[in-house]
Formats: C-alpha cells, structure tokens, sequence
C-alpha cells in the first residue's frame, strides 16, 4: 500500500488553466483588489464624488461577488471533466 503523501503527488489536484479561466481569474483579483482599495479609501472617495462613493463601493462588491460565482462555478466544471478524463484514462 502507497502512503496516502505518495498518492497524493501521482493525482492531479485541478484542470490546467484555460486562457478563459486565467482571464477570469485576472479579472476577479482585480476586483478584489479594487473593492479592498475602495474601502480603505472611503473617506477620500466620498470627498471626492459625495454620496455615489458608497453606491459604487456596493456595485464594485456585487460584481465581485458575481463574478467569484461564475469562476468558481467554471473552474468546478473545468477540474471534475479534467479527472474524470483522468480517472477514464488509467
């Protein structure tokens, strides 16, 4: 019997990245990153254009949450036909 570390490194973990998957991936670090700079800036931001500060700090935090859905959603997809076809081929 193979230790259970051994095994470990002879089973893939996930997909390899698609061009899609890495864009959308792109994509959500920079939203993450936008919604955590906005927040940290709140003060300035609302200084700056009033009131629709927080409004955008809520459509940034909906977009990012959507977004985190969809990837997550794909890169599930992407990894279960990727050991499947793994499974299927040993």
């Amino acid at each position: 019997m193979m230790p259970l570390w051994l095994d470990m490194l002879r089973t893939p973990m996930a997909a390899p990245e698609t061009a899609g998957l890495k864009r959308l991936r792109f994509i959500w670090q920079l939203l993450c990153l936008s919604l955590a700079a906005s927040i940290a800036g709140l003060s300035p931001l609302r200084a700056l254009i009033g009131r629709a500060a927080p409004c955008m700090i809520a459509v940034l935090l909906a977009t990012t949450l959507l977004t985190t859905l969809i990837y997550l959603r794909r890169k599930h997809r992407a990894d279960t036909s990727y050991l499947r076809a793994f499974e299927e081929g040993q």
